[in-house]
């Protein structure tokens, strides 16, 4: 039997990881999300203790795969600028530092389009 789902991946990044990878937990089409850093400017894998101090560039982020035809990369961004405050510089509630940023990694154009597209929109509501 063959899989036909349509599945693409997004890293997004919201404050503490744990808080946002939750929500995306009980989203209908998100098939897995998993905690990690990105955005680093330092080789090798460093420490959270070395993360945590500003120094590496890293934010946390969580890396998901959905099935798009269930749910959008649009409707996933929306989701997420809806959980958190990204105008909020590098903190979410009691979560202080570079690595708490809001930040969307897109993976291709498309989605580059689309995470501006979003951003735009729901600008006003900032």
């Amino acid at each position: 039997m063959m899989d036909n789902k349509n599945m693409q991946t997004a890293t997004i990044g919201g404050g503490c990881f744990w808080c946002t990878e939750a929500v995306f937990q009980e989203v209908k089409g998100v098939e897995t999300v998993v905690s990690g850093y990105t955005g680093g400017t330092v080789p090798g894998k460093p420490t959270y203790r070395e993360i945590c101090s500003g120094l590496t560039g890293h934010a946390e982020v969580i890396q998901l795969t959905f099935d798009a035809d269930v749910i959008s990369y649009e409707e996933i961004l929306v989701i997420f600028m809806a959980t958190h405050d990204p105008t909020a510089l590098n903190r979410q509630g009691a979560d202080v530092g570079t690595q708490y940023r809001s930040v969307i990694y897109y993976h291709d154009e498309a989605q580059q389009q689309i995470a501006k597209a979003v951003v735009e929109q729901l600008a006003e509501y900032y």
